[in-house]
């Protein structure tokens, strides 16, 4: 009997838990988590270290099976690492960024420096999980990750559903943050960004140009070599998926096989920000070199390699490279870009194995998205009245 007595006490307290967290998909505190304990003991949050992990703790929603699901803001994983060329693991990227994100909310969540809780906004933002991805397949797996992020991305947001936006059809899309996932995932995601709005601008933190040609970096002795982690920008301008002369690099400290690698890179669109320009410039040069090239009303695109940090802070990476900026400094000149026009964006190149036991670099990686998903929060719904569209949006 008392056996009985307990099952359905626990039963009753995880109906009631799901009531409460259906509530509040929809109300402001979308990102804490409540159960209802039994008798009289009223509610209590989860601990952070308790539960599963989503990113910053947001509620979850199957968004690839459940189309139902609607959001201003969405997390999805890209779970690949088979187009990198020395360290792989960052197929363990998503999960391990996840569990690097647990504290966010933890004193709930509100963005000093940029004055605005994304926890508790207008905006509806969720985790939905991963992209379903092959690991036989190059080919195949860079198609569901298109596929997948296109599903997600092409979507009647929460918010302003019926207004007008900067999509190529004139529509309000919601914003989607993938977490890879090497760096190769990201043309696949421009090719999901293309069917909705059409080339578009990049703003590229990383220590390598990765606008290399096949023939220099992986070999062209077959197609599916020709696409990895470092070639996948050349394809991209190949493909005419980037916005010419609006695309920038920062952070870049590589070495290169000679100053043709440079010519190339401006050949495909952009221009570069030398992570040693920190030095001289500071972070407000660098900042005021991203807005200057890549504009204010233009759609934006951010692919954030996280070894665009220095070892020092950020070890687990496929390709470190030492010199990188710290990661105070990366905060800082993110949550200076809040005037770019940004509706996607991805973290990539994070592989926990070779991380530290204290967590550094799925620490940083979670944190500098927690910038990124503040600003897309800061700057308000996705949509454009009628006055304020660019010309060709509508």
């Amino acid at each position: 009997m008392l056996n009985r007595i307990t099952l359905l006490s626990f039963a009753a307290a995880a109906l009631a838990h799901d009531e409460h967290h259906q509530s509040l998909l929809t109300g402001p505190l979308q990102s804490l988590w409540y159960h209802t304990l039994p008798g009289d003991g009223g509610t209590q949050a989860d601990s952070v270290f308790a539960g599963i992990a989503t990113f910053g703790r947001l509620p979850y929603q199957p968004c690839l099976s459940y189309r139902e699901a609607t959001y201003d803001i969405a997390f999805i994983g890209a779970p690949f690492d088979t187009g990198t060329s020395y360290r792989p693991g960052a197929r363990f990227g998503p999960s391990g960024i996840r569990q690097g994100s647990r504290r966010l909310n933890l004193y709930g969540g509100y963005n000093v420096p940029l004055a605005t809780n994304p926890f508790d906004s207008w905006a509806t933002i969720i985790d939905c999980g991963d992209i379903p991805v092959t690991s036989y397949d190059n080919t195949l797996a860079l198609k569901q990750i298109e596929e997948g992020h296109f599903n997600i991305l092409n979507r009647a947001p929460k918010t302003d559903a019926d207004k007008s936006g900067p999509s190529k059809h004139g529509k309000t899309l919601p914003r989607v943050i993938t977490l890879g996932g090497d760096h190769t995932v990201t043309l696949p995601l421009l090719r999901s960004i293309n069917q909705a709005y059409g080339p578009i601008s990049v703003v590229h933190f990383d220590s390598h140009l990765d606008t290399w040609r096949p023939k220099v970096f992986g070999g062209s002795s077959s197609e599916v070599a020709s696409l990895n982690h470092g070639t996948y920008f050349y394809h991209a301008a190949m493909e005419g998926l980037l916005r010419n002369d609006s695309n920038i690099h920062a952070g870049i400290r590589s070495t290169i096989s000679g100053p043709s690698d440079y010519e190339n890179d401006g050949y495909c669109g952009f221009q570069i920000v030398k992570a040693r320009e920190i030095d001289t410039i500071g972070t407000e040069g660098i900042i005021k070199k991203i807005i200057d090239r890549v504009g204010t009303t233009n759609p934006v695109y951010l692919s954030l390699d996280i070894d665009t940090l220095d070892p020092a802070f950020a070890p687990a990476t496929g390709t470190p490279e030492t010199g990188g900026w710290s990661t105070r400094e990366l905060r800082t000149i993110l949550r200076g870009l809040g005037d770019l026009n940004l509706v996607a964006a991805d973290i990539v190149e994070v592989a926990p194995a070779y991380d530290t036991n204290a967590e550094h670099t799925t620490i940083a990686a979670a944190d500098a998205l927690y910038e990124i998903m503040t600003l897309m929060v800061r700057k308000g719904p996705l949509s454009l009245s009628m006055d304020d569209a660019m010309p060709g949006d509508l």
